[in-house]
């Protein structure tokens, strides 16, 4: 097999020299250690090494970010995209043993008082052993039936609380105004006061009746995650129940854990991240988006979340902007999923979003900013339309709410 190589690129802040660095981060993640150890030939380390393919500075700190670096007296403390490759057969296509390569033990290291992934690129091959999305956008497009516009979702609130009655009736209430796709919450499982099964039946229930009477299914993201026998247990029953999408926890679950799902599944999984803001929040640790998506994509997920402008969170627009591009772009000649745009959006931030990404091809989904809406839950999702036909042929909220009441009835509210 022709030699290819996996590639990384990270920001780095360090007081040690660039190129001293940056050696050590690719001895550390192949072949090397602090010192040359028996059996580390020549041949071995020209055969295995990671190679630090480019080192680029882009600014100098006052002060170290983090703390517990070692950091060289009387030094200024720079930072720097450095690019590193690995050969593919260092790693083969094995995603923890990946993430172990490119986002690893380098993350301890000392001499770094600052070190992020933003972005990783991996070879063909692992395209043999990852399917990848098994609908992504197309596939989820198809089974909620709607094109041409977002694909407008809301979430199953109070997020914990409800009984499965509850729950169901709530679903009958959302379907009925209008909504193409509702989701668990993050916190909802397989509780004591509401098992997963009954849950799934009596909404299933309301959802089937709904689409024997309509003609159209709206997709119900239901929580699986757990353990891997329990999450392809509970997938099935979903399955038996008519339901089609099933959703899971991802960093909770794990790359295995997804991957097993993902080959198992016959419905879209919709990947729900939370626990991002803790590898990410940080400007100089963790991981940026553009890698994440990635490597979650070969998984196998079909729907990622991606934040949205103007978000009750602390991340930027711009960050969420790139987030829902990155998850647009091909991947290995394919590959692609859905954003999930999310976290305190209404109809006031949908031409913005659509200026920025050029793209209906997202999930939009609104909690408050649907069912708070003053006119009731239907005139919350007609606003939400109403903004991305606005969006989609360029006029201002402003001028078409003039002539469409529930999203004139939402800015007055919202803003």
């Amino acid at each position: 097999m022709k030699d290819q190589r996996i590639k990384a690129t990270y920001l780095i802040e360090t007081s040690f020299d660039l190129a001293t660095a940056a050696a050590i981060m690719a001895g550390e993640q192949s072949c090397g250690t602090f010192v040359r150890v028996p059996g580390e030939t020549d041949e071995l380390r020209e055969r295995f090494s990671a190679k630090v393919d480019a080192i680029q500075e882009i600014a100098q700190v006052v002060a170290p970010t983090l703390a517990g670096a070692k950091m060289k007296a009387g030094v200024p403390v720079r930072r720097a995209l450095v690019m590193l490759s690995w050969p593919f057969h260092n790693v083969g296509a094995n995603l923890p043993n990946l993430m172990a390569t490119v986002a690893g033990n380098l993350y301890e290291l000392a001499p770094f008082s600052g070190l992020k992934l933003l972005d990783v690129d991996v070879p063909d091959a692992f395209a043999q052993k990852y399917p990848g999305p098994q609908f992504g956008i197309a596939g989820t497009r198809k089974l909620t039936q709607v094109y041409d516009r977002p694909i407008i979702g809301t979430i199953i609130k109070p997020s914990v609380g409800l009984t499965p009655e509850a729950t169901a009736a709530q679903v009958k209430t959302l379907i009925e105004a209008g909504l193409d796709f509702i989701k668990d919450d993050e916190l909802m499982g397989d509780s004591p006061h509401s098992p997963f099964e009954e849950r799934v039946r009596l909404s299933m229930e309301v959802i089937n009746t709904y689409a024997n009477k309509t003609g159209k299914k709206p997709m119900f993201a239901f929580n699986v995650s757990g353990d891997v026998d329990d999450m392809l247990r509970r997938h099935d029953y979903v399955l038996a129940q008519g339901g089609t999408c099933i959703m899971a926890s991802i960093n909770q679950v794990g790359l295995s854990g997804v991957a097993k799902l993902r080959q198992h599944s016959q419905l879209p999984i919709h990947g729900h991240r939370n626990f991002w803001g803790a590898l990410s929040r940080s400007e100089v640790l963790g991981l940026e988006f553009t890698a994440y998506q990635k490597i979650w994509r070969l998984a196998g997920i079909d729907h990622l979340h991606t934040n949205g402008i103007r978000n009750k969170f602390c991340e930027s627009d711009e960050s969420v902007i790139r987030s829902v591009k990155a998850c647009l772009e091909s991947l290995l000649g394919g590959y692609y999923i859905m954003p999930v745009i999310s976290s305190g959006q209404w109809a006031g931030q949908a031409v913005d979003t659509y200026k920025a990404i050029e793209s209906t091809d997202v999930m939009y989904v609104c909690g408050g900013g649907i069912v708070a809406h003053p006119d009731g839950i239907a005139a919350g999702v007609r606003s939400v339309r109403q903004a991305w036909e606005a969006a989609i042929q360029g006029i201002s909220l402003t001028d078409y709410g003039k002539t469409h009441a529930e999203l004139q009835k939402a800015l007055e509210y919202y803003e």
